[in-house]
């Protein structure tokens, strides 16, 4: 590691969503492992998932983000931007102003549309009061280009009156695509949609009002609004990211379409799904707010049809996978920090000889592990698990 900068430990990341597997508790124990195999090139994160590699390594190293879901793209921008935030000193309030005008013309134009929670409800009037909402899905709003959570999305995971807010920051966003804040202003959009959502983190399915706690429980995020979290979250991306000095490139593609693309003096740091359910179910949301193509949606959760299922959450998938991965690293000659713990869907044992016998003669391969408390996102007994992290270490010889 002569003559290579080490990268920097303990950096302040601005958050953007509730995620599940997120490295952030242990980002700097992967920031270690980089360093020990770090070659002075770029640095490929290839499941970006919330894109939390480039928030700490921004202004270190030349960045690739990838992930097959649009929104870690747009996150992974939004942290990579090179900002100059004096050039446009009143953007946030012009955001926020624009929207609100946006918003309010909207709830005009449908004044039969009124749903107030500062009310009392008994539990029966609530279960019919979102229910009426929900059946906004199939009321015409087509007189207004940007009404997609408005309507499959009312009195699901947001009320009518958050979704109306959602459409309105989304259309204020697309009138900066040119600009380098676009992505921030996504990526705060995110944030506020997360801290309004009356689900557990994440958008398998919105809860259902079934007692009196449950309802009450619900209602308190019922009553929150939306524009006050994308102002706060708009002003520390303000006061944290500056200027990015160095290239950096987001992708949005399959992990082996990626390692086509890097050269030969990468770093991998790959840190793919563990378990059975895929992502893409969790996060459609905000993959919807991102291309916002008015799919069509199904099922309770409101899904999209077209949703990624990846080979490394199918068991008879899995193994493929990871041979696959480990070829493309030693065709391109890159090395790699592997992330996978000891609940994957491969046994960490197999994975190992795997990547040894692939890798072969050329590489040394080195393993670390910590234990770590690792979210499920749930709001029962399993909130949390106790699991075995284990990273993967291979430097080529």
């Amino acid at each position: 590691m002569n003559n290579i900068t080490m990268l920097h430990l303990n950096v302040e990341v601005p958050h953007f969503i509730k995620y599940m597997g997120s490295k952030k508790k242990i980002i700097n124990f992967v920031v270690e492992a980089i360093n020990e195999v770090n070659t002075g090139g770029p640095v490929c994160d290839l499941f970006a998932g919330t894109s939390v590699l480039s928030g700490v390594l921004r202004n270190q190293a030349h960045m690739i983000s990838n992930d097959i879901q649009a929104y870690s793209a747009v996150l992974a921008k939004a942290y990579l931007t090179n900002y100059n935030w004096q050039s446009h000193p009143s953007l946030i309030q012009d955001i926020v102003s624009s929207a609100n005008k946006k918003a309010n013309r909207f709830l005009k134009a449908f004044p039969e549309l009124q749903f107030d929670y500062a009310r009392e409800f008994t539990v029966e009037e609530f279960v019919t009061f979102e229910e009426q909402q929900r059946q906004l899905i199939h009321f015409d709003f087509s007189s207004f280009d940007y009404h997609l959570f408005t309507k499959n999305y009312s009195g699901t995971y947001w009320s009518y009156n958050q979704c109306v807010w959602i459409d309105a920051f989304r259309a204020v966003a697309e009138e900066y695509r040119e600009t380098p804040f676009y992505n921030a202003i996504l990526a705060s959009l995110m944030f506020a949609m997360s801290y309004n959502s009356q689900s557990t983190g994440h958008y398998a399915q919105y809860r259902d009002a079934t007692s009196k706690s449950s309802m009450e429980d619900i209602l308190i995020y019922r009553r929150k609004e939306i524009a006050p979290y994308f102002q706060r979250k708009m002003e520390e991306l303000q006061q944290t990211l500056g200027r990015n000095h160095f290239a950096f490139d987001a992708y949005s593609l399959d992990y082996r379409d990626c390692l086509e693309q890097i050269s030969r003096n990468t770093v991998v740091y790959a840190d793919p799904p563990y378990a059975f359910v895929h992502y893409s179910r969790f996060y459609h949301a905000i993959e919807t707010l991102v291309r916002y193509d008015y799919p069509d949606v199904r099922h309770k959760g409101r899904y999209r049809e077209d949703r990624h299922q990846s080979p490394f959450c199918i068991k008879t998938q899995v193994g493929d996978a990871f041979h696959e991965m480990f070829l493309r690293i030693n065709k391109k000659q890159a090395n790699l920090v592997l992330s996978y713990s000891n609940t994957g869907m491969i046994d960490l044992d197999d994975l190992i000889v795997l990547a040894t016998s692939t890798l072969g003669n050329n590489y040394n391969v080195e393993v670390r592990t910590v234990d770590y408390l690792h979210s499920t996102m749930g709001r029962r007994e399993d909130k949390s698990r106790n699991v075995q992290e284990a990273l993967i270490m291979a430097k080529r010889i």
